[in-house]
């Protein structure tokens, strides 16, 4: 059984929380938990959480901390820190190569680009 939150902090991201809290051992030691929590709408329109965890011990902080800066530096130095997704912007177009054009996958979704399926065939 984990014993209570000794430190806490909260970040919500959307649908998804994340817990970084400071527990201690049974040797009265300290600890770090990230637990990100995701919340899922069902059918019914009820929802759930779908909960994953991981735990960082005092010995392995330095490597951690110095490989989550190496990751998230290199993610903004190629990418930048502007969000470009699909989930993150509703109004968010991605370009598409075709025969040497830029159009949006919205201007591809023609008519006559589906394939008419039978069925019968199955």
């Amino acid at each position: 059984m984990e014993k209570e939150e000794i430190f806490s902090k909260v970040l919500r991201a959307g649908r998804r929380t994340y817990f970084f809290d400071v527990r201690a051992t049974k040797a009265e030691d300290y600890y770090l938990t990230i637990t990100e929590s995701k919340k899922f709408t069902n059918d019914d329109g009820s929802f759930h959480y779908k909960k994953h965890k991981i735990y960082i011990y005092k010995e392995d902080f330095a490597e951690f901390k110095d490989i989550l800066a190496e990751m998230t530096e290199y993610i903004v130095n190629e990418k930048g820190d502007e969000v470009i997704s699909e989930r993150h912007q509703k109004d968010f177009k991605k370009e598409v190569e075709d025969d040497g054009t830029r159009v949006t996958e919205a201007d591809l979704k023609t008519p006559e680009s589906f394939t008419d399926i039978d069925f019968d065939d199955i």
